[in-house]
């Protein structure tokens, strides 16, 4: 796929994905666009539907909508507050421990570099990169699961890992487009570009598609 062909495409998806839900991690922001508020949701959304992960988000925010706050919490009492995401007692004792570098080193505040955020404990280069363009506005490119498999099905990349699709996409695509790309692939990752069983007859853009990897 050629990348004139691809960003009909965004434009194409950008308009359904009005029709289908929003990733968890944008609708929080709009209830709230505080960093904290995002990098807290996002470390949630890990491994965990995006029903569970906005439920527990929320609970959580009503406590502890501040690194300060959370801190005074106990591991117990944040588990408690964020079950039952996946993984929950590990996200609860890194939450914990992440209110604590971000009070001691950054005076309650969320870093927007990247390796800055990585060195904070539960986050990685996807949710870094989802943080910086979420609550930042920083044109990034957050590759998840859904974004990787779908531009490599379009054939926009050919890529093993979600790193290396990040840095084809960097390079082919312009900048204005990093930061909505995630919220638009996993909308229509979830409703319609499946995993297993896309839902190719009834897609938008399916006349556009490669299909790679699809039987």
């Amino acid at each position: 796929m050629t990348v004139k062909t691809f960003l009909k495409v965004l434009k194409i998806l950008h308009e359904e994905a009005k029709n289908w839900d929003v990733p968890v991690v944008q609708l929080v922001s709009k209830r709230g666009n505080s960093p904290f508020r995002v990098l807290v949701s996002t470390v949630l959304s890990s491994r965990t539907q995006d029903k569970v992960t906005g439920e527990a988000s929320e609970q959580l925010m009503k406590v502890a909508d501040t690194p300060d706050k959370l801190l005074k919490l106990s591991e117990k009492q944040i588990q408690k507050l964020i079950y039952p995401v996946g993984f929950y007692r590990v996200k609860a004792r890194n939450l914990k421990k992440l209110a604590e570098i971000l009070v001691e080193k950054y005076n309650g505040e969320v870093p927007s570099d990247r390796e800055e955020l990585m060195s904070l404990p539960g986050v990685g280069r996807k949710t870094a990169n989802l943080v910086r363009s979420v609550a930042f506005g920083i044109p990034d490119i957050c590759v998840d699961t859904h974004v990787h498999r779908i531009t490599n099905r379009l054939g926009i990349v050919h890529s093993k890992t979600p790193l290396q699709t990040e840095h084809q996409l960097k390079k082919k695509l312009p900048e204005n487009t990093w930061k909505s790309l995630n919220r638009v692939l996993v909308a229509f990752g979830q409703a319609v570009c499946k995993p297993i069983k896309p839902l190719c007859s009834e897609c938008p853009v399916e006349r556009y598609c490669e299909k790679i990897g699809v039987t």
